[in-house]
């Protein structure tokens, strides 16, 4: 299928992002490569790194990239090892970064990734399908109490307890291997006048999703090192889709702007950890009317950006 993906907040990462013609840049999550596009189209003597685990996205990115070759350099892996690859490509410092997490448009919508419950498919959700663990894995392997946690924790279902259990009870049956079987689950186990809220497998989806990809485990201990390789006044765009990446976006900003651990009752600070830079936004930017119009996945994304101190 055609790889669609709707590049989120394009104006506001760019604008967030202030492009340097001679920058060097990161796009921690490639995609179909809307975004880097745009910054690639902005650099003289620059250049851009992009890096996405997909091999759909990165097939993609590479032909609609072809115009900026000589500017931007494609690697398949995790963001997590951005600062790995970089210094093994002799890159010590970034003038801009970005991460456009969750899930893509593309993602979504290839039936047979099974990251949607929407499509009856496998139950897959890798989006490094060089990875080994499925979603099918976690259903099926996975005790009673570890797919509570996961369902409560990564979807926040309130109905987590009586999901986990009814899971467990219908493997024991038989493996559960597609998406709608999942469905008719999870639709079992939650009440008939509860089920209007929108569909019933949307949370657990995700939570699986998360599960499956690491997705929170790995953006919770890549923040530091990606803030970390920033040049003096570089910025961090990062564009979240839910609470649990915003939360962990907005504690590790604002802890690198105001990293003094003192008690609050001291006078002055003795405990020496020096701010190594500033939160610009602080209340995110969400997206705009027309955006929404233009594409309702947009609904839920949030853009928080950091700017490195300037020596």
């Amino acid at each position: 299928m055609e790889f669609k993906h709707y590049s989120v907040m394009l104006s506001e990462v760019l604008e967030g992002l202030t492009i340097k013609p001679d920058g060097i840049y990161l796009d921690g999550t490639l995609g179909g490569a809307g975004h880097s596009g745009e910054i690639a189209k902005r650099l003289t003597a620059g250049h851009l790194y992009g890096i996405d685990q997909d091999e759909a996205a990165i097939q993609v990115a590479t032909e609609r990239l072809k115009p900026y070759q000589d500017k931007v350099t494609i690697i398949r892996s995790n963001y997590c090892n951005a600062a790995t690859i970089l210094k093994e490509q002799g890159v010590t410092g970034v003038d801009g970064i970005l991460l456009d997490l969750g899930v893509s448009s593309y993602q979504l919508d290839t039936e047979d990734r099974g990251f949607s419950y929407r499509y009856d498919a496998p139950l897959d959700m890798r989006m490094d399908q060089r990875n080994t663990l499925t979603a099918k894995d976690i259903v099926n392997q996975y005790s009673e109490m570890e797919l509570y946690r996961i369902i409560r924790d990564y979807g926040e279902d309130q109905f987590a307890k009586n999901i986990a259990k009814h899971i467990v009870k219908a493997r024991l049956d038989k493996p559960i291997e597609t998406t709608f079987e999942l469905n008719e689950i999870i639709k079992a186990a939650i009440p008939a006048k509860m089920r209007a809220n929108g569909h019933p497998s949307k949370q657990t989806f995700q939570a699986l999703r998360i599960e499956c990809n690491r997705e929170l485990e790995v953006l919770r201990n890549s923040l530091d090192e990606l803030i970390g390789m920033l040049n003096p006044g570089g910025r961090f765009c990062i564009i979240t889709f839910h609470s649990l990446e915003d939360r962990i976006v907005k504690s590790a900003f604002k802890t690198h702007e105001n990293p003094c651990v003192c008690p609050s009752e001291f006078p002055v600070c003795v405990c020496g950890k020096v701010s190594d830079g500033k939160v610009i936004t602080r209340k995110p930017i969400l997206p705009s009317a027309l955006e929404l119009q233009e594409n309702s996945r947009s609904k839920s994304a949030k853009l928080r950006i950091y700017e490195k101190a300037r020596v």
